[in-house]
């Protein structure tokens, strides 16, 4: 489905989410001293223009609701210095995609591995990283990349999963490609976002990803706002992660509250944080 362009919803809720919990992720990984691939199948134009010339305003609900914010825990603050760094006036004008935070978080050895399959978007992300000979740049579909990927070469992955599921295929192959890269690499971390939909396909998806997930996975969805039938959109979103460090339940529990908080659009707003460790 080559219609979708992240870059009307740049910066919303949604990515807000997803992103601290990625910058954590990365952040966790890079801590220790051993190489690391990230890789990212759906990755988009890797930073999109969210000031008044764009056609973008969700970002209005999202990232902007945080620039000026105070007190803010440390890993939300993570993220929102990564984001400071691609601002560095101080204004908010671009938004990083994952590929842009992913590599201003990786270290020196470590790889990245970019699949879009949009010809614009492509173009956009091929730009951005033509001078850096550790990033990969593919045009291809991200579902078939990560198989032609795993197990990778240092043993140690971060992968990305975000389709835009506007299709129900989208939600089969999502599940079809974890089991499979599972079957190649057990002990990977792998990263998916989903969408908080009125839709059967969104609703059953959460146990189908504990299904293929094996015995360590989190989940945490914020919802900011209450879905008003079945025509509601997107009312909020998750990150289901496989294999997440010890320390990500604890630094959610902490900083969940107060994101919601910040993000509600009403009263419904709430969040929820399920995990197994064992």
């Amino acid at each position: 489905m080559l219609s979708y362009r992240h870059a009307f919803h740049a910066g919303n809720h949604a990515d807000v989410l997803k992103h601290i919990v990625l910058v954590e992720l990365l952040h966790y990984l890079t801590a220790k001293d051993k190489r690391l691939w990230y890789i990212d199948t759906h990755a988009g134009a890797g930073q999109y223009r969210i000031d008044n010339t764009s056609s973008n305003r969700e970002s209005s609900e999202g990232i902007e609701r945080l620039w000026n914010a105070t007190d803010l825990p440390e890993a939300v603050q993570r993220y929102l210095d990564r984001v400071r760094l691609r601002n560095p006036d101080g204004t908010l004008s671009r938004y990083p995609g994952s590929p842009l935070l992913a590599n201003d978080s990786v270290r020196v050895g470590d790889r990245l591995w970019l699949s879009e399959l949009h010809p614009a978007d492509h173009a956009l992300l091929n730009e951005q990283f033509k001078h850096d000979g550790h990033v990969k740049v593919q045009k291809s579909d991200g579902f078939a990349a990560l198989r032609s990927l795993l197990p990778p070469e240092p043993r140690r992955a971060l992968i990305m999963i975000d389709p835009s599921y506007e299709v129900k295929s989208d939600y089969v192959q999502l599940i079809d490609s974890l089991v499979d890269a599972r079957r190649r690499f057990a002990t990977g971390v792998y990263a998916i976002w989903y969408p908080l939909l009125v839709r059967r396909e969104a609703e059953k998806l959460g146990q189908q990803l504990i299904k293929a997930a094996g015995p360590r996975w989190l989940d945490v969805a914020m919802s900011v706002k209450k879905p008003s039938g079945e025509r509601a959109g997107l009312y909020g979103s998750g990150m289901f992660v496989i294999n997440p460090p010890h320390t990500l339940p604890a630094t959610l529990a902490n900083l969940m509250p107060g994101l919601t908080k910040l993000l509600a659009q009403d009263a419904a707003a709430s969040f929820k944080l399920n995990y197994e460790l064992s």
